[in-house]
C-alpha cells in the first residue's frame, strides 16, 4: 500500500496546534480575531477599536443627576508580521503527520512562539503597578499575594488571573513555597515537573516563560521634584525638575509624594502611593516633561489618584538608575489584548492554506524548487497587542 501524502491543510492545522501549545504569556491574555480583515487579506497597519468599560459617579438624593457617557476606546494595531522558513523534501511529505510535526515543524514553530511571547512581554512598559524588590528574585508567597492586593485595589475581576515569571523566579518561588499547605496534586506537579500548577493563591495558572523581559532603568538621578502643579483633569504629562542631564526610559516607575492611588469603584485612597509609569523615553536637562497615563482626581468618574501632583512634591523612582531588572507579569486576562488577522492567500504558488483556532490565524505558503526537489515553505502570523487595562496588571520585579 502506498503512503499517503501530507496535504498543505494538514500541515497548517498541525503547525497552528503546535504554535498555540508553545505559547505561554500570549496563551493567557485576551485573544481577539477579526475575520473582516480576511475579505481582501489583511493589510499592515489595520486596527481594531476596543471599547473600555464605562464609569460613572454615584450621586446622593432623590433628584436625578444625569451624567455624560464616559465610555472610553482604545485601538489595537495589527502590524507585526513574523514568520519562519521551512525547507522540506517531497520524501518528508510521505511521513506520518506526528513524525513530520516532531522532526520538521516543532523545532521551528517553538521559536516562532517564543518570539511572539517576547513581543507581548514588552507590555510591562505600559504598566505602573509594581511589587517585589528590584534586584531580589521573588521567592515567597508574599509577593504573589501583594500582586493580588494590587489587582483587588484596582477592582480587577477575580478570574481568570495569571502569573508568568522567568526561570529564576519560577525556581525561587517553588523552593520558597514548597512547605505551604497545597493540594496534593499541586505539590506532586511541582515536585515532578519543577513547575507550578493551577489554582494556587488565587491564580488560575502560574507559568514559567523564557521570554520574560529584562528592563534597564534610565540614568535618572538627583533630588527630583514636581516642577509644575498639574491642574487639568485627564492630563497625561508631568514636568519634573532636579534631574540634571539624564534619561528617563519608557517603563520607568515612580511615585510622587502625597499622590495616592484610589479604588476605581469607591474613589477612596488605597493608602498606597500611585505608581506612575513613563510611556516614552525623555532626555532631561534639569527638567523633563514625562508622558504618563491620564490622571483624574477623586472627584471624577475616571478617578486614578486622590489628588493631582503638586509643585515641589518629592519624586521617587523604583529601582537603581541604569540597572537591569527582570519584569515578571501578573495580570487578569483582559488587561492585555492580542489580536491576529488573516493574511492574503497568494496566487501562483504551489499551495497556500490558512487556519484559525482560538483567536490565532496562521498562514502556510509552499512553493516547489525543481532544481533541488524541495518545497520551501513559510509560516506566517500577523498580529498586534495592546495593554488595554493597565490597572488590571502588575509588574513583579526581580
Amino acid at each position: 500500500m502506498s503512503n499517503s501524502i501530507l496535504t498543505i491543510d494538514m500541515i497548517t492545522r498541525k503547525a497552528l496546534e503546535i504554535l498555540e501549545n508553545s505559547l505561554v504569556l500570549t496563551r493567557t491574555v485576551n485573544r481577539q480575531y477579526d475575520d473582516s480583515f480576511a475579505v481582501e487579506g489583511a493589510k499592515i497597519g489595520s486596527t481594531l477599536r476596543i471599547r473600555l468599560p464605562d464609569r460613572a459617579l454615584v450621586t446622593d438624593g432623590a433628584a436625578l443627576q444625569v451624567q455624560d457617557d464616559n465610555e472610553q476606546y482604545t485601538t489595537l494595531t495589527v502590524s507585526s508580521q513574523k514568520h519562519i522558513g521551512v525547507n522540506f523534501t517531497t520524501a518528508e511529505l510521505t511521513m506520518q503527520l506526528d513524525d513530520f510535526a516532531e522532526r520538521v515543524l516543532k523545532p521551528r514553530i517553538s521559536q516562532l512562539a517564543s518570539s511572539i511571547d517576547a513581543d507581548v512581554a514588552n507590555s510591562f512598559k505600559y504598566i505602573g503597578n509594581s511589587v517585589g524588590t528590584p534586584g531580589t528574585t521573588p521567592a515567597t508567597s508574599l509577593v504573589l499575594l501583594q500582586a493580588q492586593q494590587k489587582l483587588n485595589e484596582n477592582a480587577a475581576v477575580m478570574q481568570p488571573r495569571y502569573a508568568t515569571v522567568n526561570p529564576a523566579a519560577n525556581a525561587a518561588l517553588i523552593e520558597g513555597m514548597k512547605g505551604l499547605f497545597n493540594p496534593v496534586s499541586a505539590i506532586s506537579k511541582q515536585f515532578k515537573n519543577g513547575m507550578f500548577g493551577e489554582g494556587i493563591l488565587g491564580y488560575d495558572e502560574l507559568n514559567m516563560s523564557q521570554s520574560i523581559k529584562q528592563f534597564t532603568t534610565g540614568s535618572r538621578a538627583g533630588t527630583v521634584t514636581v516642577s509644575t502643579t498639574v491642574t487639568a483633569e485627564g492630563s497625561t504629562s508631568i514636568v519634573l525638575t532636579g534631574l540634571g542631564s539624564t534619561i528617563i526610559k519608557a517603563g520607568d516607575v515612580f511615585t510622587i509624594g502625597s499622590v495616592f492611588a484610589v479604588n476605581p469603584q469607591t474613589r477612596e485612597s488605597t493608602g498606597s502611593l500611585y505608581q506612575f509609569v513613563a510611556l516614552a523615553d525623555v532626555t532631561a536637562s534639569t527638567t523633563a516633561t514625562v508622558t504618563v497615563p491620564a490622571m483624574y482626581s477623586a472627584t471624577q468618574a475616571l478617578a486614578t489618584v486622590d489628588a493631582l501632583p503638586a509643585s515641589g512634591a518629592a519624586v521617587t523612582f523604583l529601582g537603581a538608575a541604569s540597572t537591569q531588572y527582570p519584569q515578571n507579569l501578573i495580570y487578569h486576562r483582559d488587561a492585555i489584548s492580542f489580536a491576529t488577522a488573516d493574511l492574503l492567500l497568494p496566487q501562483g504558488v504551489d499551495m497556500a492554506s490558512r487556519q484559525v483556532h482560538n483567536g490565532i490565524s496562521l498562514r502556510v505558503v509552499r512553493q516547489y524548487d525543481i532544481n533541488n526537489d524541495r518545497l520551501p515553505c513559510r509560516i506566517d502570523v500577523l498580529y498586534g497587542y495592546s495593554v488595554i487595562r493597565p490597572q488590571m496588571a502588575v509588574r513583579l520585579w526581580g
